[in-house]
């Protein structure tokens, strides 16, 4: 048996334990809870590299599986595995969160040992989602985030944290009931849970297949969130606190375009092919919407987090072409959106730390007060902007070439593809306006003459952040490797289930 899975997906938990030794009246205790999870987290990701290392990208099958019975007699099982789909997502989660509890250390100053807790306790479930191969034990990940989301907005949120929260944890909930009832009606039909079974057994549930799709669909449509099911997350984002912002665009909506790939396109693969252009439609509504709202907003962070509806477009338009090139697009596509709009968070964490504001009329000339912050942030907002050379261009390149070819939107295919390139033109003109806005100009204000340089930890985050956004630009063949094998064996058994249906 294989427990590397298990170890690494429960990791936090030890650090939750560790925190909670620690006694709060002591002197220093702050410092020593913050250190913790801090090397807790780092752990965690070093944990997610030794699978890295361990895992074999020419095998298209799950690796170290885990895998146990939990209650045999309902067909459930603790059952984790990871493949070319989800090898991605972990080692994402692990980074993007040893970063958002860095980048805590002096925005957090109050019920410090508290939030520490949620953020590992976040990244326990966020890994289980990403490594859980039993719907049941899916589920319960799944629930498990909305938890300490929950709480890190509604507690350490802005000033309406606690309608933010609210309507963050109603929507996901109302659509995970769907799912919900989608996941019984399978597993009792099946006799098992587990998602392999489920899918060579998929002939037991093919008459209501699309009553399921559509059940899986809004689930998880609502956690990227596609059109027009948006609206809980410009509330969330620029109520959360930076980190939870940084987690909440980083890896948090991934887990919805995760679950498209993982579960709507293997276990239904003809409503797959039925719904793809309705699909790819909302989707590139979602691009152009996103991108003229975003250019619409005064809150720098508001304007982020509905830049996340226009990427997250393309991440679905890319799934939805059902063939290799749309769907790895896609999962590169995810990763990069998580680098790019987490730095984006950051940028403007570190300047609502110093100004305690986001309105971006307060600003202007920051490149002159911080240039060296300034320079670097151009950087980001470029790699967001898809500029050649940098992350963003590769996954949008390879998601449009994806779609330019894809049967699935036959007959016009290239209709969508024309439609979704506006999204680019207008991502450069509501990205570049944002950075005008803050970086360039005159000093006008005195918040921003007294604005101070970066420190240390502030600047190796975003260094962080900038490495894998150059590597992925420059060199994205060794991640496109990573999930060929699995990406090729998903769309040839698709293509095998939609023929078998074509008279």
């Amino acid at each position: 048996m294989n427990w590397i899975l298990t170890i690494v997906t429960f990791l936090p938990l030890v650090g939750v334990l560790a925190i909670l030794l620690v006694n709060p009246p002591r002197r220093g205790s702050n410092e020593t809870v913050k250190i913790i999870a801090l090397a807790t987290s780092a752990l965690t990701f070093l944990g997610t590299l030794l699978i890295l290392f361990r895992f074999d990208s020419a095998n298209p099958g799950l690796q170290l599986v885990d895998r146990v019975d939990w209650i045999p007699s309902w067909g459930i099982s603790y059952f984790m595995g990871v493949d070319g789909l989800s090898i991605l997502m972990i080692l994402l989660t692990s980074f993007i969160s040893l970063l958002a509890i860095a980048a805590s250390w002096t925005a957090i100053e109050q019920q410090i040992k508290q939030y520490y807790i949620f953020m590992l306790l976040l990244e326990t479930g966020m890994l289980g989602v990403f490594l859980a191969q039993d719907l049941f034990l899916f589920y319960v990940f799944w629930e498990f985030t909305l938890v300490p989301m929950y709480f890190l907005i509604g507690i350490w949120g802005g000033q309406q944290r606690v309608y933010a929260s609210i309507k963050f944890f109603l929507y996901t909930m109302a659509g995970s009931l769907l799912m919900l009832l989608a996941i019984l009606y399978m597993g009792i039909a099946n006799g098992t849970f587990a998602l392999p079974e489920l899918i060579a057994g998929r002939a037991a549930f093919a008459g209501v297949q699309n009553w399921l799709f559509i059940g899986f669909f809004i689930a998880f449509a609502i956690k990227v969130p596609v059109f027009p099911f948006h609206s809980w997350l410009p509330d969330a984002h620029t109520q959360a606190p930076t980190a939870g912002s940084i987690i909440l665009a980083g890896i948090l909506l991934k887990m919805g375009t995760y679950g498209f790939i993982r579960f709507n396109l293997p276990l239904f693969p003809e409503a797959a092919h039925k719904y793809a252009p309705l699909i790819a439609v909302l989707a590139i509504i979602g691009i152009i919407y996103g991108a003229i709202v975003s250019f619409a907003q005064k809150d720098a962070k508001k304007l982020v987090a509905y830049s996340s509806i226009s990427h997250l477009g393309f991440v679905t338009l890319g799934i939805f072409t059902l063939n290799n090139a749309g769907i790895q697009g896609a999962i590169l596509q995810g990763v990069n959106h998580g680098l790019s709009t987490g730095a984006l968070f950051f940028l403007v964490g570190v300047l609502y730390e110093r100004t305690h504001t986001r309105e971006m009329s307060a600003y202007g000339g920051v490149w002159k007060v911080m240039p060296l912050f300034s320079a670097l942030s151009l950087i980001v907002v470029l790699s967001s902007m898809g500029l050649p050379g940098l992350n963003g261009f590769v996954g949008e390149f390879t998601i449009l070439l994806g779609s330019m070819g894809a049967e699935s939107l036959a007959p016009i295919p290239w209709i969508y593809t024309a439609f979704a390139t506006t999204g680019v033109i207008l991502a450069a003109v509501y990205l570049l306006w944002f950075f005008q806005r803050l970086f360039m100009g005159p000093v006008v204000t005195d918040e921003v003459k007294s604005l101070q340089p970066l420190n240390r930890r502030e600047l190796a985050i975003l260094l962080a952040f900038l490495v894998l956004i150059f590597w992925i630009g420059i060199a994205p063949s060794p991640y496109f490797k990573l999930m060929s094998s699995t990406v090729s064996a998903l769309v040839t058994n698709i293509n095998s289930a939609v023929l078998t249906l074509t008279p």
